[in-house]
């Protein structure tokens, strides 16, 4: 099911980027999203950890010229490292929800468009799209939330 529901999420993230002109953080991001809506503090730590690289980027951009492909892959090797740090060093004990971030360059993704479009439009568009591809997909499996 992981296929159907990212693939529903890149064919409606590209028709808002097209007829609405607002990107849900990136074109795959909303399917990997909607995979784990089941586990919100997972979702909230990727936005925390997506809004960490947008605060580092543009610190980083009163210092240095960031601009393009630069910014793009800056965006994307921090939230690679924010999330390598979530999964193996913030580690406590008696946990009981994971920390850790959705993928491995889902933040990045998802800073890069915040630094784009601004973080508001960026995080509302991907958590209605995420929803709706999440609903598309229990009414294509008749029900069947998480496969």
């Amino acid at each position: 099911m992981p296929e159907i529901t990212i693939g529903l999420g890149i064919a409606l993230s590209l028709f808002m980027s097209e007829f609405l002109g607002v990107t849900a953080g990136g074109i795959i991001v909303p399917g990997y999203i909607a995979l784990y809506l089941h586990q919100p503090v997972q979702v909230l730590v990727t936005l925390l950890a997506a809004l960490i690289v947008f605060g580092l980027v543009r610190l980083l951009g009163t210092f240095m010229f960031i601009y393009g492909k630069r910014r793009m892959v800056l965006s994307i090797i921090l939230g690679f490292i924010l999330g390598y740090l979530s999964r193996n060093v913030m580690i406590f004990p008696g946990q009981t929800h994971s920390l850790e971030v959705i993928g491995n360059i889902i933040p990045g993704l998802i800073a890069n468009w915040m630094d784009r479009q601004g973080v508001a439009n960026t995080v509302s568009a991907l958590l209605i799209t995420a929803v709706i591809v999440q609903l598309t997909v229990m009414l294509l499996t008749g029900g069947e939330i998480f496969v």
